[in-house]
């Protein structure tokens, strides 16, 4: 145990020469590595106390910046992931119902994404984050541009397979960064705020790509200029990045001194954490070895697979309704608009109540619903019901966005948290891959394995998820035993508890480290 005096925050002074200088616990914390960033401006024990109003004023100017600039990213990296589907109907040389090569390019992204998974997120534990992003973006917008300029095969799979590595930063980061600023109960929130720009740029892009297809000059083919204008956005973007998106709360330029404490000691009970540089073996194993870290990775291997689908073919399905391909661009976009509302709604719910489960339930029902419609009614001519259907089957999209606020709130330690996205994103990856090769030119245009491979992935997602909720309300069942036990034997009252978790909050401790010990770690179910 340490004495009172030993946990006293640093002080700021300098001594004098000569004057023999006293190294606090918390010092030796952050000089070992061991501890939080946030130690060096908060001690082991809450120093300062803000008022409702105080943090209230601060979250809202939290959410002037992260939340915006999160958004902006997000929907850069989706427009420019799934630029190929638009060309894909508008004069790209590689074509999907006509040969294989079509599914091998739009899968070297996600074979880019999967190769440089987990170096990217172990590099970025060394760099800002803010800088490292704000670099990758640029980046990819150069590369998507570069796209412009060839009609090979063999260059269009090279030049994907580096955008995929490029932007396989991106939702590692902006999870880190909203789980450093946010409480556990605004996370979901947060996380839905940036993910609906999946929805978003389906109809942005739909209505872009729908304007150039009405260009029939002679020099430059349109899903050219389809690359151009959406690798054009990516780069000035970037260089936002580099320049406002704050590293941590540690590193807040926006901040004020106090305002950067106030954000530290907003998330202190919620055990989380903010920023750790030292990569520690033994939380990288207890991520591979915790359960339901592993129904996680089948959950998003589950959501993966449809994602890397639809993304890549639902303009081509949607075409094989009998609509022309300008249709088909304008029709494509109140698909976006329902994901976008059911991101929103589902990550409103999940901080709500508290939940992270359940509305995945709420969002893969309706895609089980649309995919036995697509099935069923295949033949039956009724372009609008399709249609109608196929806008069902995307609301499973929102249920990503709850898996990463699931990461976010139910993780402890810094090198966990990166291993256990990394995880994530790999198998989600790994989907996608899959998912580029389930619609095949021989099923077109009906595509009927690829829409069972659907509706069974999620109906065996809705017994994951049953399983997964289960788990987490038995171990919190059991903590709150295990606090009442030692409340008993250590004479402790409600206060004594909190004091324990506060000076706990910032040692970089894993989830399981700190339910070992006299720590209340509820997780989200």
């Amino acid at each position: 145990m340490f004495s009172p005096d030993e946990e006293k925050h640093p002080s700021s002074r300098v001594p004098s020469d000569g004057e023999e200088k006293h190294v606090t616990v918390t010092e030796l914390f952050v000089e070992s590595g061991d501890g939080d960033e946030a130690l060096k401006l908060v001690g082991r024990e809450r120093q300062v106390h803000f008022s409702e109003e105080y943090n209230l004023r601060l979250r809202k100017k939290l959410d002037r910046w992260i939340p915006p600039l999160s958004a902006a990213i997000y929907f850069t990296q989706f427009l420019d992931k799934t630029s190929l589907n638009y060309a894909s109907i508008m004069g790209f040389p590689i074509k999907g119902q006509a040969s294989l090569n079509y599914n091998l390019v739009s899968l070297a992204f996600y074979l880019g994404f999967l190769t440089w998974e987990f170096p990217t997120v172990y590099i970025s534990q060394k760099l800002r984050l803010g800088k490292y992003l704000g670099v990758n973006v640029i980046i990819w917008g150069v590369i998507l541009m570069l796209q412009a300029i060839t009609d090979s095969f063999s260059a269009f799979f090279a030049l994907r397979f580096l955008m995929g590595m490029c932007e396989s930063c991106v939702v590692p980061i902006l999870i880190l960064i909203i789980s450093m600023f946010y409480k556990k109960s605004e996370q979901a929130t947060r996380v839905a705020w940036f993910y609906i720009m999946n929805g978003l740029t389906t109809v942005f892009g739909g209505f872009v790509a729908y304007g150039i297809s009405f260009y029939h000059g002679r020099n430059i083919a349109p899903y050219k200029i389809v690359f151009l204008f959406l690798g054009g956005i990516a780069i000035p973007l970037g260089i936002c990045i580099l320049l406002w998106m704050p590293d941590s709360p540690v590193h807040a330029q926006f901040l004020t001194k106090e305002e950067r404490i106030a954000a530290i000691e907003r998330v202190r009970d919620d055990q989380g954490g903010t920023e750790n540089k030292k990569l520690k073996p033994e939380q990288v194993k207890e991520a591979v070895l915790d359960i339901r870290n592993w129904l996680i990775l089948l959950t998003a291997i589950q959501m993966g697979i449809p994602a890397g689908a639809l993304s890549n073919f639902s303009n081509i399905i949607i075409k094989s309704f009998g609509y022309t391909s300008k249709q088909t661009l304008i029709l494509s976009t109140p698909g976006g608009i329902i994901a976008a509302v059911t991101a929103l709604l589902c990550g409103w719910y999940s901080d709500k109540k508290g939940e992270r489960v359940v509305p995945i339930i709420i969002a893969i029902v309706p895609t089980i619903i649309g995919c036995a419609m697509l099935i069923g009614l295949n033949k039956s001519g009724h372009k609008g019901v399709l249609l109608f259907a196929i806008y069902l089957a995307g609301t499973f999209g929102s249920t990503v966005s709850t898996v990463y606020a699931y990461n976010a709130s139910n993780t402890g330690g810094h090198t966990k948290k990166l291993t256990i996205n990394a995880m994530t994103l790999v198998t989600f990856s790994v989907g996608n891959i899959i998912g580029a090769e389930i619609f095949l030119p021989k099923d077109s245009p009906a595509y009927i394995p690829g829409k069972t491979a659907i509706m069974t992935l999620m109906t065996s997602q809705f017994f994951i998820c049953i399983l997964l909720r289960s788990i987490n309300r038995r171990l919190n069942k059991k903590k709150q035993k295990q606090i009442e036990e030692e409340k008993v034997r250590n004479n402790w009252t409600d206060a004594d508890v909190q004091r324990e978790r506060e000076r706990h909050a910032f040692l970089d401790l894993t989830d399981k480290q700190l339910s070992q010990g006299q720590i209340i770690i509820v997780y989200n179910v």
